[in-house]
């Protein structure tokens, strides 16, 4: 199996390189509204955001960050295949302006706005980030009423666009991409808690800008919600760990970064991923080994056979499970960014 991974820098605000329902998932993190790490990329965008700023106007600082982001959601409809789904992971904000400190709930606008781009909303999921810090709060400590919870969570949002995808029956892509019944339980909660990473970035400009999700969430929303020979894109790609988590999923994809800055570290990402995929796929495997073997020891073994594995999985939608792993990546040069061609095995 080929899998094919298109980078592009330019802005997502139009997506040209990408026809209309041309992708099946969009995985994304957008940068946040009101954080500040991402005030002078939103003044870039649009003048009027340094301004209301300036004056300590944070409600119209907010709408016109969120407007400069509405721009891209309005391309993600277009070029999103009906049924397609959307995963938008955001963090709100908790910021002092004019004065007033308060939380800014980035994720609200988001699904307000893209219900008005006709997605549907459904149930979405909690990232937890847990922390060791003894400080649980912020404010004025032991003393009521002014100490407010520490933000340790973001949100993964979950749109659909339109009606349920429709696959023929039998489908043998659909069959091959099916997760563990195990994995099911785990991925489908809708609370998350894994650790943030540590980025390692040259530059101060690229620091400032990148707050990439660890690898684990892009690649459990392609799993859940893709099949192989799916497309996934990410408007903002940051550091690629969407194309990674693609390619390891064994889906296409294309991705978008404004900022040429992020284009080494997108590549020197790419290069880890046939290492990355063997190790990650064989702890899937191992993983699912040591499950059936909890179940033998309870008496309660799988009841069906995996057809190209052998061990005995819990339901029959498993059993034509098909297990790749990245033998290699070809890398080019393309007019507007990069074009990645991933070879995978059967593993």
């Amino acid at each position: 199996m080929e899998t094919e991974h298109r980078v592009v820098l330019d802005d997502a605000r139009t997506l040209a390189a990408v026809d209309d329902d041309a992708v099946d998932l969009v995985v994304t993190s957008p940068p946040y509204p009101l954080v500040e790490q991402w005030d002078d990329l939103f003044a870039e965008l649009d003048p009027a955001v340094e301004s209301a700023l300036d004056d300590g106007d944070g409600d119209r600082a907010f709408q016109l960050m969120h407007d400069a982001l509405d721009t891209v959601w309005a391309e993600c409809e277009r070029v999103l295949a009906p049924g397609g789904i959307a995963c938008i992971n955001v963090g709100d904000a908790t910021r002092t302006v004019d004065g007033q400190f308060q939380l800014w709930p980035n994720h609200c606008e988001i699904v307000t706005r893209m219900r008005d781009h006709g997605f549907s909303s459904l149930p979405e999921i909690l990232w937890r980030k847990p922390t060791n810090s003894p400080s649980k709060f912020m404010g004025s400590g032991t003393l009521p009423p002014n100490a407010y919870p520490t933000l340790e969570h973001e949100h993964v949002l979950v749109f659909r666009n339109g009606d349920l995808r429709e696959f023929p029956p039998g489908d043998g892509e659909r069959y091959e991409s099916a997760y563990f019944w195990e994995e099911r339980n785990e991925w489908f909660s809708d609370c998350w808690e894994i650790l943030g990473e540590e980025q390692h970035l040259d530059g101060d400009r690229t620091r400032e800008r990148s707050a990439a999700y660890p690898l684990e969430i892009p690649l459990r929303l392609i799993r859940m919600f893709s099949t192989y020979g799916d497309s996934v894109l990410d408007p903002f790609l940051g550091t690629g760990t969407t194309t990674v988590a693609a390619m390891v999923a064994g889906r296409d994809s294309v991705g978008y970064e404004l900022d040429p800055a992020f284009a080494e570290a997108i590549g020197e990402s790419v290069e880890r991923v046939p290492e990355l995929s063997d190790r990650l796929t064989a702890d899937r495997l191992d993983a699912h080994r040591e499950f059936v073997e909890r179940r033998r020891a309870e008496g309660d073994p799988p009841g069906y056979e995996a057809e190209n594995y052998e061990f005995p999985v819990t339901t029959r939608n498993e059993q034509e499970m098909q297990l790749y792993t990245v033998t290699d990546v070809a890398s080019e040069r393309t007019d507007d960014g990069h074009r990645y061609l991933a070879t995978h095995d059967p593993y």
